[in-house]
């Protein structure tokens, strides 16, 4: 079964208008300040599979009604940025956006997950020329947000290998290890973003 009900090809280009959008600001604070708002930028819409997966786990119907609403990372977008000040940037920006309007947020900058986890995540609420899956035209179509730095998403690339993977010898011995190494790349995170403040401090 086509789990997004034949709205693919409004995601994909809901995905393309998102990195568009991200990318325009990346110029324009280019411009203005010489440096780039993140490092890199990605996206993706979810695998059918994985989302029929997402759905089964969730105890959810496998309908398109579930894929495009009652779960809301269909579209997802991930911005590794330099600098803890960059994420802040991120999302002031984002708060600006006329057609976007911000559901929900969760800041792991602040407050890590106890496993040491640290991101911020966002889901948007994109408006869309096209009919959405409950009938509104214009339609309303979710997005969701990871923004992180570097240090984060390598962490973060770590643990999900370590989550997905069934057969690891001491499991509890690294995962406490993954929690000091990520208290360790907060701490560098900060450090990092102090020496920036000290290096453009006017004299």
């Amino acid at each position: 079964m086509d789990i997004y009900g034949g709205y693919t090809p409004v995601l994909d280009s809901l995905l393309n208008q998102m990195l568009e959008y991200f990318r325009k600001e990346n110029q324009l604070h280019q411009e203005k300040t010489g440096d780039s708002l993140y490092e890199h930028l990605t996206g993706r819409v979810k695998w059918p599979e994985s989302m029929i997966e997402k759905c089964q786990r969730k105890e959810l119907p496998v309908t398109p009604e579930s894929a495009l609403k009652e779960n809301r990372d269909s579209v997802g977008i991930r911005v590794v940025c330099n600098f803890i000040d960059d994420i802040y940037t991120c999302i002031d920006l984002i708060k600006e956006w006329d057609d976007v309007e911000i559901v929900k947020q969760k800041d792991y900058i602040t407050n890590a997950k106890p496993n040491g986890y640290r991101s911020y995540h966002m889901i948007l609420d994109v408006e869309r020329p096209e009919e959405d899956i409950v009938g509104n035209t214009p339609g309303h179509y979710y997005v969701e947000v990871q923004l992180r730095t570097i240090a984060m998403d390598t962490w973060a690339s770590l643990e999900h290998e370590m989550k997905y993977k069934h057969k690891i010898k001491n499991p509890e011995m690294i995962g406490k290890e993954l929690k000091r190494v990520a208290d360790e790349l907060a701490s560098c995170d900060v450090s990092m973003q102090t020496l920036r403040h000290l290096i453009r401090e006017e004299d």
